[in-house]
């Protein structure tokens, strides 16, 4: 597929803001009293941040063609 490169900076604005929220809540989870039992929201809110880290990176690559 093709995208315009407003698409792929609108969508790297998108995902940077995605990624700046789920970091707020993997550091929000870990701070609580009880963070043990919060440990599967944390383990995905991490592998969703890995996901939209590689995302970004494939996302910049194709924007400096």
């Amino acid at each position: 597929m093709e995208f315009s490169k407003d698409e792929l900076r609108e969508a790297g604005r998108q995902i940077s803001s995605t990624l700046h929220k789920l970091r707020e809540v993997v550091r929000t989870l870990e701070a609580r009293e009880n963070a043990e039992r919060c440990r599967a929201q944390i383990t995905l809110a991490k592998r969703r941040i890995r996901a939209f880290e590689i995302a970004m990176s494939l996302l910049e690559r194709e924007l400096d063609r």
